[in-house]
């Protein structure tokens, strides 16, 4: 009512405006007083005014001292942020008027006056207590006067709390990691036998993917109008593959039982991807050959230009020398866990088998199972009393032990590469140890290279020992000079690099005839380079093995011959009789595997 009077300039008002001001710390406001002109109206006005105030103003004193700052008043510091003793609390607190100050942020910040709280340490100190700091926290001095203040039952409480955080994190993976056996598993097969299922439901039952995690994919599956895809996405995360349901890159992960840890290493069952699935076959120990029994499925797989036929022989070519055949899909309607249908299946592929290398009585066992209910994988099946043997977990925990020698020379295949704070590497250690802050060289290169890090199936460690896929972050070397099918090798003992190679092929599928100057593409352990065969030197009798004495003009399908062959680069490789893993190889050409081979003998470049 005072602001919006016309006119109030009286001293009565003003004064006692002044006053209210002074008393009561309230900011002053200016009054802007319209002129009035009649006379008789603001008389009135101003008596009625008077006698609004004249009450108000009584209560008040109007002699009251100037405000003055207390600039040497002790710095405020909230309750929050200090553990005070009982007997500081008196010197903390002042009067209504100096808290008032502080929280107005009148006062020039000063030192806290309590010297027992903040004595001035040297600067060498102070660093000292810097680096002594928890994770995660300021300096000492930025969380205020807590340490120095602290009584002797907080202390302990902190030290207890420092050394209780890092054991179980690092303990565990340090005390498993050397007691179990290191298995790599090829899932291989025919497209849509149930590959990826199988490796999903297998990381469901171990406990690697949560039950959570299988029920958001099963929903994005059904709005995709594939509910029995969804076990087969957590190996196959790429959106391209999820989308198409084919597996296209070889997918990973890993499980453990209580004997044995084992990695998955899911290939693509089409034709198109088979390179990537030689790639996943030369890390493997152990290859598990799924096969659909639901009727016409098989038979599509395995007749001429199936994938059950050609990944049965690659994975031999590449080294696995115990197989699994998993019969699939073994809850289909067309089959209901016919033992008929088991073994109809059975007998066609063990001939083949059999042609392929594998010996029936020990690297072969059949098994049959459904991937997408999981029966017969961890418990046995009640379906099916006819199988009497393991379920597929159990039989993988009881195989006997891989013999390796982890004394040899380090030899590591480089499968891929990647930055990631530095050069990361992936591949599969298959001869030798390998630990952190090692000095190794890349062949063919000759570049040195220090071992930053060390991870074995995403777990970090120390050191490895063969047979473990591993992750190393490399320095000295960049991510553009590395190529898959480069090898890591210990400096005293270095693999052979070439580009001319004699070696014995066997023909396995072509139309017409070869003879020299033919090109093909050649797969050795994780390397792809073109090649050509540059002369046939002799054939080779199939049963008695004997050579031909005169050179063969041309050779054709079924036939073994020793030749020279000669890559468009400088590869990576050794003789079979010296180390098999790297001197086993596969022709392709036209999307087909044409031979199957194995190195002889390394020809110098002068020769």
């Amino acid at each position: 009512r005072l602001l919006n009077s016309p006119e109030s300039e009286t001293k009565h008002s003003t004064s006692s405006w002044d006053a209210f001001v002074s008393s009561t710390g309230v900011l002053n406001i200016g009054f802007w007083a319209a002129p009035c002109v009649d006379h008789e109206l603001r008389s009135s006005n101003l008596a009625t005014i008077e006698g609004q105030l004249e009450p108000a103003f009584t209560s008040l004193n109007v002699n009251a001292k100037p405000f003055v700052p207390n600039v040497n008043a002790a710095e405020f510091v909230p309750t929050f942020a200090m553990k005070i003793h009982s007997d500081d609390l008196s010197s903390l607190c002042h009067s209504e008027v100096t808290v008032n100050d502080r929280l107005c942020g009148f006062a020039a910040p000063l030192e806290n006056g309590n010297t027992e709280m903040t004595t001035e340490e040297p600067w060498d100190q102070k660093e000292a207590e810097s680096n002594e700091e928890e994770p995660g926290g300021g300096s000492s001095r930025d969380r205020g006067p807590e340490v120095t203040a602290t009584t002797e039952e907080t202390a302990p409480e902190i030290m207890e709390e420092e050394e209780e955080v890092p054991v179980p994190k690092v303990q565990p993976v340090l005390s498993d990691a050397p007691k179990k056996e290191h298995i790599n598993v090829v899932f291989i097969g025919h497209v849509d036998a149930g590959k990826s299922t199988i490796g999903g439901q297998i990381m469901y039952l171990t406990g690697m993917v949560d039950k959570r995690t299988l029920e958001k994919y099963e929903r994005e599956a059904k709005e995709k109008n594939r509910e029995t895809w969804y076990l087969s996405w957590a190996l196959d995360t790429n959106q391209e593959e999820r989308d198409k349901g084919k597996t296209v890159e070889v997918g990973r992960a890993y499980f453990e039982t209580d004997k044995k840890h084992f990695t998955i290493l899911d290939a693509p069952g089409h034709k198109s991807f088979v390179p990537n699935m030689i790639g996943g076959a030369s890390q493997a120990d152990l290859a598990v050959l799924v096969i659909s029994a639901r009727k016409g499925e098989f038979e599509t797989g395995f007749e001429k230009g199936g994938q059950t036929r050609e990944h049965a022989m690659l994975a031999k070519t590449a080294g696995v020398k115990h197989l699994v055949v998993l019969v699939n899909k073994m809850d289909d309607p067309t089959v209901n866990w016919s033992l008929e249908r088991y073994e109809e299946c059975k007998e066609k592929l063990l001939p083949f088998l059999k042609k392929v290398g594998f010996n029936p009585k020990k690297d072969i066992h059949f098994m049959p199972c459904s991937g997408l209910t999981g029966a017969n994988l961890k418990e046995p099946a009640e379906m099916c009393s006819w199988y009497t043997g393991l379920p597929f977990i159990p039989h993988l925990d009881n195989l006997p032990h891989f013999n390796r020698s982890s004394d040899g020379p380090v030899r590591l295949p480089i499968v891929d590469k990647y930055k990631d704070m530095g050069t990361v590497i992936l591949g599969k250690l298959e001869s030798g140890s390998i630990c952190k802050a090692q000095q190794l060289v890349m062949m063919p290169n000759r570049h040195v290279v220090e071992v930053l890090s060390l991870l074995s199936d995403d777990v970090e460690t120390d050191d490895a020992v063969p047979g473990e896929n591993l992750k190393l972050r490399l320095k000295g070397i960049e991510e553009e000079e590395i190529l898959p099918g480069f090898i890591l090798c210990n400096a005293e003992n270095l693999c052979h690099s070439g580009r001319t190679f004699d070696a014995q092929i066997v023909i396995i599928e072509h139309k017409s005839i070869i003879c020299p100057g033919y090109n093909a593409v050649l797969h050795i352990h994780t390397c792809i380079e073109e090649v050509q065969i540059t002369a046939l030197i002799c054939l080779v009798d199939k049963k008695t093995g004997e050579k031909s004495k005169t050179r063969p003009r041309f050779v054709k399908q079924d036939q073994v011959c020793i030749a020279r062959l000669r890559t468009a680069g400088t590869i990576c490789l050794e003789t079979f009789k010296d180390f098999p893993q790297m001197g086993r190889f596969t022709l392709r050409d036209e999307g087909k595997t044409i031979a199957i081979g194995k190195v002889l003998k390394l020809v110098a470049e002068r020769d």
